[in-house]
């Protein structure tokens, strides 16, 4: 049995059960290729995140990264929780507006924001805007102007740290296409030109070092150099933040040899430094907000799918095909992303043969497990890939004309579609025949 599977995820029949919910049944009802989250695990992590705050006596916030997973259905869990959410596009704002998700408890990030997003952030009052480049300030000292507003604001900061993660998800390091470098003085003439606006209220500092990160080091580090700013800040400037914002990227574990630190001890790490530097600088303890994605994402969510063709050469690997692939999990393709599988009617029987688990598109790269030892399977079987819940349907597209998948949420053994399976007419109803004169 997958060691990210427990005793009681397995029923009486021997089958997988997401949320209390038989997986097959699931799969029947549903149909695949399928996206189910166990909503259980996002309040779940929501909840451990916010008792280590609670516990340090810290003011804070828990914002989940949008990112991960964008769903009405998804923003009202995280109100539910009482959690802020951020958002990187006039999308991921208007479904969040859909989802009559408080607009106080929003930050929106985004490395390009355009005049229409940041007037459509102004117009609806929205928590925080992350300001990431001089464009963006001047933009929205304009967008302020005309709309006789104000707005609270944070600076993205690159503090010059390289996390030990996929050079595509690395995002602290001085290179780098987000925010405002330090050490070339970008980040203190932003700050003063921040200053100088009567209409942008100065929360705070923010910084993201990258994603599915292991390792705690990264993160003191730039909690340490975040409160140095502030420091600096405070004596040059006269400027103290209320917030600061380490961002996410708290690792999880994707297959058996991954082994993270659970992402709430990232936390601590990461508020314990903050305190003990804070102290040590002389300033007032801000409060701490933080950005995870994927770890209160990821784990919660399953691709289920339906086991077709098989192609067998002697002396190789044998190639296992379901019915969807690159099209609803991009990430092995793009950056080598692994996963975990199993048969959802035999989770824990030993397995027979390691095999290729390969998607119906028509590329070569399209496979979701290069190795997965399985029991011996037929077509017509559902395989579950685990831990999918991050980036997989949020980085879906419609590639070779395929429908993307439903997505469910199930929770104390009840299940609900929360979006729809796209159809063939969805695949077309943007397209326009050519006019007779063309």
């Amino acid at each position: 049995m997958s060691e990210q599977l427990t005793n009681e995820q397995i029923n009486e029949a021997g089958h997988l059960t997401i949320g209390g919910v038989d997986a097959d049944e699931l799969a029947t009802k549903y149909q695949t290729p399928l996206a189910v989250y166990d909503v259980s695990k996002i309040r779940d992590q929501i909840r451990r995140f916010k008792s280590v705050f609670e516990a340090n006596g810290v003011d804070y916030a828990v914002s989940y990264a949008s990112k991960a997973f964008a769903a009405i259905a998804m923003f009202q869990v995280i109100d539910q929780e009482q959690g802020h959410i951020d958002v990187v596009s006039g999308g991921e704002l208007y479904t969040a507006l859909q989802a009559g998700f408080p607009m106080a408890r929003v930050s929106f990030h985004g490395n390009n924001k355009s005049r229409d997003e940041l007037e459509m952030a102004v117009k609806n009052h929205v928590g925080v805007i992350v300001l990431d480049n001089f464009h963006e300030i001047e933009l929205l000292a304009q967008v302020l102007k005309e709309q006789d507003a104000s707005s609270a604001v944070m600076l993205r900061i690159t503090p010059g740290i390289s996390a030990h993660t996929h050079e595509y998800i690395s995002t602290g390091q001085e290179d780098s296409k987000f925010g405002f470098d330090l050490k070339s003085g970008q980040a203190d003439e932003a700050l003063q030109e921040v200053l100088a606006n009567e209409r942008m209220n100065m929360l705070g500092i923010h910084a993201h070092i990258g994603s599915q990160i292991f390792e705690l080091n990264g993160f003191q580090m730039a909690a340490k150099k975040l409160v140095e700013i502030a420091a600096n800040w405070h004596d040059q400037y006269q400027y103290q933040p209320e917030v600061i914002n380490v961002g996410g990227g708290f690792g999880i574990q994707y297959t058996k040899d991954d082994h993270p630190l659970a992402p709430e001890d990232f936390v601590d790490a990461i508020v314990k430094t903050i305190k003990q530097s804070a102290a040590d600088q002389n300033l007032e303890m801000p409060a701490v907000w933080i950005e995870p994605g994927r770890s209160i994402a990821g784990p919660a969510g399953y691709n289920l799918y339906t086991i077709g063709s098989r192609k067998d050469v002697p002396g190789l690997t044998s190639y296992v095909t379901v019915d969807g692939g690159m099209g609803d999990n991009i990430r092995p393709a793009l950056y080598q992303a692994e996963y975990e599988a199993l048969l959802v009617d035999q989770p824990t029987a030993k397995p027979t043969e390691t095999v290729h688990i390969a998607g119906k598109y028509c590329e070569s790269g399209d496979i979701l497990i290069d190795q997965q030892p399985l029991p011996a399977s037929k077509p017509g079987d559902v395989l579950a890939i685990l831990d999918t819940g991050a980036y997989g349907y949020s980085m879906a597209s419609n590639y070779n004309r395929n429908p993307r998948p439903a997505v469910v949420f199930v929770e104390n053994g009840e299940s609900t579609l929360v979006v729809k399976r796209e159809t063939y007419a969805d695949l077309t109803r943007l397209d326009q025949p050519l006019p007779e004169s063309f």
